[in-house]
C-alpha cells in the first residue's frame, strides 16, 4: 500500500476532471453553435479520458492514502469511479436530442454542471475523512441543484429544485451535525483514526450514538430511503427527464461510497448500534417503496418509487454483515449489496434512456398511458423496455434475479429469515406494476391522437441501448465476473 503526504498520481482522475471541467466551461463561453458540439465532444473524450487513467491505476494495482489520509485510492473506488464515467457518458448520449429539442443547451451549462457533479461523487468515493466527505457531497449537490433548476421558464422544474434544495440542505445539516458530534466524542475527522478511538473503548458513548443517528439519517436522505424519501418522486417527475436520468445513476454509487465508508469502516466496531436502523430503513423502503409505486400512473414517479424499494434491498445487503467482525462474511454480504448498486444503475440508466429516446418535441413521455400499443410502434423498444421491467421485478434469467438472490441468500446466513420472507412478499407485489407496464406496452391500444408518432433515434444511442439493454440479460446468465470484481474490490476495502 503506497502512503504518502502528497501523491497527486493517487488523485489524477480527480485532477484532470477538474482541468477540463474548467477547459470546457471556458470554451464553450467562446463558443457560439447552438447544439454546443464542442463542449459535448470534450465531455465525452474526458469521460474516456478519465476511464483510461482509472483502469490503469486499478490493473498496477495503484492503492494507498494521500494528503494526510484525506483521500484513498482502492479497488472499491477504481471500481466505481469507472461505473459512473459509464454512466454519466451514457446520460449525456441518451439526454443530447432530448436538450436541444428543449433549448437547454442554449448557455452550455448542463455539460460542465454534470462534469462537476461528477467531480463531487468522485471525491466522495475516494473520501477517507469526514472532511473530505462533506466537501464531495456539497460540490456534488449543488451542482444537481443546478441542473435540477435548468429550465427556468419551467414552473414544475423550478418547484422540483426547491424541494430539493431545502430538503437536501436539511440532510446536508443532519450529516454535518453528526460529523460534528463524532469529532467531540473521538477527536478525529479520519475514518480510520475514528475506528481506533471507538475500538479503544475509552470514549463517551452517549454522543458517539447521537452523532451515528445523524449520520445514518443524512445517508438515507442520500439513498432515497424511507422516511427520508420525500424528495425522490417529486424531484424525479419534477426535473426534465435527461437530469432524472442524472440524478437516478452515478450519484446512487457515490452515496453507496461513503455509507459504506463511513458505517463500515470508520464505525465497523458499532455494527450491533446501526445494523438495526438500516433494517428498519430497509423495512420501511420496501414496503412504502412497492405499495405506493402500485398506485402511480406517472412512469416516471413510478420508476423513483420504485427506486425507493430498490434502495430497501441495499440496505438489507449492508444490514446484513456480521457482529464479530467476520471478514469473509463481510465480504459476501457488502459485495452483494456493491453487486445490486451497480446493475440497478445499469437497469436504471436504460430504464429512464428508454424514456427520453421516445420523447418527441412538445411531448413528454412521461405517463404509463404513452406507452399504450407501444409494440405497434417501435417493437425493439417495447421488447427492451419488457428486459428491463422484468430485471427490476427480479425475474430470471436478467440481472436483477440474481442481484435479490444474493441479496436473500446474506440475509438467510446471518439468520435473518424473516426478513427474506418480507422481501421476497413485497418483491411480489412490487412485480405488479413493473407487469402493468409490460400490459400497457402490448395489449392496449393507444388512444387517438394522443400518442403521438415516434420519431427515429440516431445509431450511437440506439446502439448504445441495445447494448445496454443486453448487458442485463448478459449479466444475469452470467453474473460471476461482475460478482468477482465486486467481491475483489470489498475485500481489499475490508482489509485496507
Amino acid at each position: 500500500m503506497m502512503q504518502s503526504q502528497f501523491d497527486f498520481g493517487l488523485a489524477a482522475p480527480e485532477i484532470i476532471l477538474l482541468v477540463m471541467g474548467m477547459l470546457i466551461l471556458i470554451l464553450d463561453a467562446l463558443s457560439a453553435g447552438v447544439r454546443r458540439t464542442l463542449a459535448y465532444g470534450l465531455s465525452l473524450a474526458t469521460l474516456a479520458l478519465l476511464a483510461l487513467v482509472s483502469i490503469w491505476q486499478w490493473n498496477m494495482g495503484l492503492v494507498g492514502e494521500t494528503f494526510f489520509g484525506l483521500y484513498i485510492a482502492d479497488p472499491l473506488a477504481h471500481l466505481l469511479k469507472v461505473a459512473s464515467y459509464l454512466a454519466v457518458a451514457l446520460t449525456l448520449i441518451y439526454g443530447r436530442e432530448y436538450l436541444h429539442s428543449r433549448d437547454m443547451l442554449r448557455g452550455g451549462e448542463f455539460y460542465v454542471l454534470v462534469l462537476f457533479a461528477l467531480l463531487g461523487q468522485m471525491v466522495m468515493i475516494s473520501a477517507g475523512n469526514f472532511l473530505t466527505i462533506y466537501l464531495g457531497l456539497e460540490l456534488m449537490s449543488l451542482a444537481l441543484y443546478a441542473l435540477v433548476a435548468i429550465r427556468r421558464d419551467h414552473a414544475q422544474s423550478t418547484e422540483a429544485a426547491m424541494k430539493y434544495f431545502v430538503l437536501g440542505a436539511l440532510a446536508s445539516g443532519f450529516m454535518l451535525y453528526g460529523m460534528s458530534m463524532m469529532y467531540g466524542a473521538t477527536g478525529a475527522l479520519d475514518l480510520r483514526n475514528i475506528a481506533d478511538a471507538v475500538s479503544s473503548g475509552q470514549i463517551d458513548y452517549l454522543p458517539l450514538t447521537f452523532g451515528l443517528v445523524f449520520l445514518v439519517a443524512g445517508l438515507a436522505f442520500k439513498l432515497g430511503a424511507v422516511p427520508f424519501h420525500m424528495w425522490v418522486p417529486d424531484v424525479y417527475q419534477g426535473s426534465p427527464t435527461a437530469v432524472t436520468l442524472v440524478l437516478a445513476a452515478a450519484p446512487k454509487l457515490a452515496a453507496f461510497a461513503i455509507t459504506l465508508r463511513i458505517l463500515v469502516v470508520g464505525l465497523g466496531d458499532l455494527t450491533a448500534d446501526w445494523q438495526p436502523m438500516l433494517l428498519i430503513l430497509a423495512f420501511l423502503s420496501l414496503a412504502i417503496g412497492n405499495l405506493t409505486a402500485i398506485m402511480q400512473t406517472n412512469f416516471k414517479r413510478m420508476l423513483a418509487f420504485s427506486t425507493i424499494s430498490h434502495m430497501g434491498f441495499i440496505l438489507l445487503g449492508l444490514a446484513s454483515g456480521s457482529l464479530d467482525g467476520d471478514k469473509q462474511f463481510d465480504t459476501e454480504s457488502y459485495g452483494s449489496a456493491l453487486f445490486y448498486m451497480l446493475t440497478y444503475v445499469l437497469t436504471t440508466l436504460a430504464s429512464f434512456g428508454l424514456i427520453l429516446l421516445m420523447t418527441r418535441e412538445g411531448h413528454e413521455c412521461e405517463n404509463i398511458s404513452d406507452l399504450k400499443g407501444l409494440n405497434r410502434r417501435s417493437p425493439w423498444m417495447a421488447a427492451l423496455l419488457l428486459l428491463l421491467m422484468c430485471s427490476l421485478a427480479g425475474l430470471p434469467p436478467l440481472v436483477g434475479f440474481d442481484a435479490k438472490l444474493l441479496i436473500l441468500q446474506t440475509l438467510l446466513k446471518s439468520e435473518h429469515l424473516w426478513l427474506a420472507v418480507l422481501a421476497v412478499f413485497f418483491s411480489l407485489i412490487g412485480a405488479f406494476y413493473y407487469l402493468r407496464v409490460i400490459k400497457v406496452m402490448y395489449f392496449d391500444e393507444p388512444e387517438e391522437g394522443s400518442t403521438p408518432a415516434l420519431t427515429p433515434v440516431a445509431w450511437l444511442p440506439r446502439s448504445l441501448i441495445i447494448g445496454n439493454g443486453l448487458a442485463v440479460l448478459v449479466l444475469g446468465l452470467m453474473p460471476n465476473g461482475l460478482l468477482v470484481l465486486c467481491l475483489q474490490a470489498m475485500r481489499a476495502t475490508l482489509a485496507f
